[in-house]
């Protein structure tokens, strides 16, 4: 499970299905949003009966997006964020974290869900020194989204690269390693890849719940084994302490014995 959700169409053709439970609504659900039906409330429910852990993955995983762009601007210096697969606005998106610590921040989103589409005027809110702007575009067509953010993006300067809870949607794990290859291949030396998502083999009941959760139609959703979301680092620079469960990345120092989850990620740079 995951916030975002990901089809090969472009989101300006497809029609928001209330019918069909949609793992970017019911992420928004059980982290307290509104933009929600009755049918992913209903599936919301259903995998929380299984696997109550669900709630904190997904908090967990914002707070690791926070954590990682506070990195970038604050430590790395990074001033242009490249977010594929945004999902629907919540608290703390990445223009949000960027901006309040360095007003210049240029941030780019991209997804192809109309729903994210319909609410995309809450995430190109920017400060008067910066930028925003919302790219409509397939996680699988690379090419249109490294064009599209270039209007944006000064694509020769240091860019960070943004899959959060994204790549679990590719079904084959050889095109997803492709995908983030060809949208690294975009980016100049200096650049950073932050990845985070559900690994398989850390908890059964999360898996029980997902494997069930893929069965009912929607769109489904793939954990993988860590050393598999580490492959997608292969080449890369890791920032300490690597690919870890993501209460362990830089845990907020309030956060004084943060325990482990079955939602892996990192931060890599590019030589």
């Amino acid at each position: 499970m995951t916030e975002h959700a990901t089809t090969p169409g472009p989101a300006a053709h497809q029609k928001i299905d209330t019918s069909v439970p949609h793992s970017a609504r019911i992420w928004n659900y059980w982290l307290g949003g509104k933009d929600n039906y009755p049918v992913d409330e209903a599936a919301g429910d259903a995998y929380t009966a299984v696997f109550p852990g669900i709630v904190t993955i997904a908090r967990s995983s914002r707070a690791f997006l926070r954590r990682t762009v506070t990195y970038l601007v604050n430590e790395a210096g990074v001033r242009q964020f490249l977010d594929v697969g945004t999902g629907l606005p919540t608290a703390e998106n990445t223009h949000q974290v960027a901006q309040r610590l360095a007003p210049e921040s240029r941030i780019v989103y991209v997804d192809n869900d109309p729903m994210v589409l319909s609410h995309a005027r809450a995430l190109l809110y920017s400060t008067p020194e910066g930028a925003t702007s919302y790219v409509d575009a397939s996680l699988f067509d690379t090419d249109r989204i490294l064009a599209s953010a270039a209007e944006t993006l000064d694509l020769t300067r240091p860019t960070a690269l943004i899959l959060s809870g994204i790549l679990g949607h590719v079904a084959d794990y050889d095109q997803a390693r492709g995908i983030v290859s060809s949208l690294l291949g975009g980016l100049p030396a200096g650049s950073y890849l932050s990845v985070n998502e559900g690994s398989r083999g850390t908890d059964p009941a999360y898996e029980a719940a997902q494997d069930a959760y893929n069965e009912t139609g929607a769109v489904p959703y793939f954990l993988r084994p860590v050393e598999q979301i580490t492959g997608y680092f292969d080449g890369l620079e890791l920032v300490e302490p690597g690919v870890v469960s993501v209460p362990l990345w830089h845990p907020d120092p309030a956060d004084t014995a943060p325990e482990p989850i079955g939602q892996h990620g990192g931060l890599a740079r590019k030589p």
